[in-house]
This record gives structure tokens, C-alpha cells and sequence, in this order.
């Protein structure tokens, strides 16, 4: 392996250009240590249907500027993420070299073109690794006794591990990695992009919320993400329906996104004018959107993250998620920045939203909470870790 390298080049693989990853790429290209290419393997759905929003996506924020890149070409007859040969990148390995790369980070192991270049470099450059995946969902024990052997030859490839989160930590050390290869880099979204022109933007929520009929007093209830069965909009649905038909509870409810279940969900909330369809929403919209809600709700049954949640906390609102939201026990805390409820308990969940409607002052004060609690997870501070443990990983004879 290379070792007491003074500068780094760092080649990063990852699958497809994604507005989370941007920022991070970009910060991380202006470090004065690093020169940064991501080689992407594939172009990913820009104008194409992308099955769990339902429809054509097309994000309107930059996502391919600030560094450099490169597409390399895919040779899967059916390409994409939703299976282990849709990313098959032939050159990749040789794309990497040719540009000279003495580092590599690769995003995520399960794609022919990942595992091959964590193969491939092993033992020739230091080989770091970024994932989010937890031990949230099972399996029967032969499936999980499969899986820890493959993931133990898997892991063997890599000098380091970024994880963003304790239930990813875990995860990691379950399937074989010691803690001398672990580095804590949190998931991120850019603060700022949410954070700007707060008062401006709480007025047109304010102004927003009076088109959509929303009475001044009402607690209002956000669910922004896709409309698919594991994130639960469903339950959430059925909870809000179930308070408002108690009388006392003057609750409305907004749905920002698409999906599967749409069809479903509008013909379940037929003449209940309490809940609010606002269809998908691009990417500038949201720190507007975020908003509209006084808690942002992520009720999913499986999530590795929930970085949906990390933007409604920059935007000053207070969370509810639950405990199979893999980001729960690093930002979600209780009576702070929000609460955690069990994972499909229709009870539990009721139960944390009457409280907060009888309590509307320990709600406010959660909000303020949340947006504080939420800078310690910035790209910058992302950054700065993932490029440090970098170069001092590369420099190691």
C-alpha cells in the first residue's frame, strides 16, 4: 500500500449524481490537501420516471457543479440501483488509475462496479468506505448468518469506514470491523440552504398556510418524502383522522411528495379538508414547505437516515420519528428536538401528538432546540472529518 503520502488524490465512486451528496463533494474539492474526482457509474433518473416518486424527477438545484466528474460508461442491460448488476462500469477500475488516484472512497459495496474496485485497490491505496445501513431490520437467522460472512469477506477490503450514526456504528462492528477502522462523519444537509432568509420565509409559511384554510390555532402536522408503503404516510394519515373525529383535536395534516400510495391515500382522505395534498415539490420549495408544518412526522418502518429529518430541524421545527429511523438516537432528542415513537404503534404515535397539542409552549421551545442541535451535523463539520481522517489514514506507513 502507498503510505506517507503528503497529498491526496482522492478518486470517490458513487453511484449516481444525488442532491445530498453535492454539497459535501464540492466543500470537500476546496481543501488545499485534496484534489477530489467523483467517477459516477451511472447517470441516475433525471428525466426519467423514478418509480417510488411516481413520476418524472428533475432536481432544480446544481448537483454536478463545483468539482470534477466523470460518467463512466455502464454496460448493465438493465441499469440502475434496484439490483446488484445495473451498475457494470467495465473501465472504472482503469478510469481511476489513468487519473492517478493514491485514495479511494467508495459509496455503498452492493453494485458489481463498487465491490469490484474495493477488490481491486485493496492492498495498492488506502480504500475508505461511506454507508448507512443498520441492524433496524432482520431477517431469519440463516439469512443473517449468510450475511455476516459475506459482509465480513466484503469488509475486508476496506482500511476505513465512515459511518454517519450509532445504529450504523453497530452495524459496522456486527459485521467484522474493529474500532481502529471506524470514523464517525455525520449525515449532513446544508444548513444554510434552509437556514437563509428564515423570517421571510416563516412569513409565507404563515401566508401559505391561510390559502390552504389552515385556522391560526390548528397544530399542523408535515410528512415530505415519498409516498411508499415503509415510510408509513398511511398510519399518519389514519392517526390525524382519528383525532380530528374526537372533536377536541384541531389538527391539519400536509403531504408533500408522490408515490405508489397516492391513489390510496386521497380516496381515504375523501371529505377530510383537514388534510392536504401538495403533490412532489422540487428541491428550492422546501425550506418554505418545511415550514407549513409545527412538527415534521417520519413514521417509516425501515430508514437508514432520514435526512429529511436533519432539513426540518434546519428549517426550526420540531421531529417525531420513529424508532426504526435510523437516525433517531443521534439528533432525535426527547423533550429537546423532538421524540421518538415505537414503529407501526398507532397508539404510541397518538398518544405524542395530544401531548404536544396540549403543550404548545414546550413546542415552540423544542423548534429552537432542534435548529441548534442540528448545526453540529453540517456539511463543514462532515468535511473536515472525512478529509482529515483521510489524509492521516493515507500518511500511515
Amino acid at each position: 500500500m502507498t503510505s506517507n503520502i503528503q497529498f491526496i488524490r482522492l478518486a470517490i465512486v458513487s453511484s449516481h449524481p444525488i442532491q445530498y451528496n453535492a454539497p459535501l463533494f464540492k466543500l470537500l474539492s476546496q481543501r488545499k490537501d485534496h484534489t477530489v474526482k467523483v467517477f459516477y457509474s451511472w447517470k441516475g433518473t433525471e428525466d426519467q420516471n423514478d418509480p417510488e416518486f411516481d413520476e418524472k424527477i428533475t432536481w432544480d438545484i446544481p448537483l454536478l457543479t463545483g468539482y470534477e466528474y466523470s460518467f463512466i460508461d455502464n454496460r448493465a442491460k438493465d441499469p440502475g440501483t434496484h439490483h446488484f448488476y445495473g451498475l457494470d462500469n467495465p473501465s472504472m477500475v482503469a478510469e481511476i488509475e489513468h487519473w492517478g488516484a493514491n485514495a479511494v472512497l467508495v459509496y455503498g459495496w452492493a453494485f458489481k462496479t463498487h465491490l469490484s474496485v474495493l477488490r481491486h485497490f485493496h492492498g495498492r491505496v488506502p480504500v475508505f468506505f461511506r454507508g448507512d445501513s443498520t441492524l433496524l431490520t432482520g431477517g431469519n437467522l440463516i439469512r443473517r448468518l449468510f450475511r455476516k460472512i459475506w459482509l465480513n469477506w466484503v469488509y475486508s477490503h476496506i482500511d476505513v469506514a465512515f459511518y454517519p450514526g450509532k445504529h450504523s456504528k453497530n452495524y459496522f462492528l456486527a459485521y467484522g470491523l474493529p474500532l481502529d477502522k471506524l470514523c464517525h462523519v455525520p449525515h449532513s444537509v446544508d444548513n444554510n440552504r434552509f437556514s437563509k432568509n428564515a423570517l421571510t420565509l416563516e412569513a409565507k409559511a404563515l401566508q401559505k398556510r391561510k390559502q390552504l384554510g389552515i385556522p391560526d390555532d390548528s397544530l399542523v402536522l408535515l410528512f415530505a418524502g415519498k409516498l411508499v408503503s415503509h415510510k408509513q404516510p398511511i398510519l399518519l394519515l389514519q392517526v390525524a383522522q382519528e383525532l380530528v373525529q374526537l372533536e377536541k383535536y384541531n389538527i391539519h395534516l400536509i403531504f408533500v411528495g408522490s408515490g405508489p400510495l397516492k391513489k390510496r391515500m386521497l380516496a381515504l382522505s375523501k371529505g377530510s379538508d383537514y388534510i392536504h395534498f401538495l403533490g412532489f415539490r422540487n428541491q428550492t420549495d422546501m425550506p418554505l414547505l418545511y415550514r407549513l408544518g409545527d412538527i415534521y412526522v417520519l413514521p417509516s418502518v425501515s430508514e437508514t437516515w432520514g435526512l429529511g429529518v436533519n432539513e426540518a430541524m434546519a428549517c426550526s421545527r420540531a421531529v417525531l420519528v420513529s424508532d426504526k429511523v435510523g437516525c433517531a438516537p443521534d439528533i432525535v432528542k426527547p423533550k429537546v428536538s423532538g421524540e421518538i415513537f415505537s414503529a407501526g404503534n398507532k397508539d404510541n404515535l397518538t398518544n405524542i401528538i395530544r401531548e404536544y397539542y396540549d403543550n404548545r409552549m414546550a413546542l415552540i421551545d423544542m423548534r429552537r432546540k432542534a435548529y441548534v442541535l442540528i448545526q453540529q451535523w453540517s456539511v463543514e463539520k462532515a468535511v473536515k472529518l472525512l478529509g482529515d481522517h483521510i489524509l492521516d489514514q493515507s500518511r500511515r506507513p
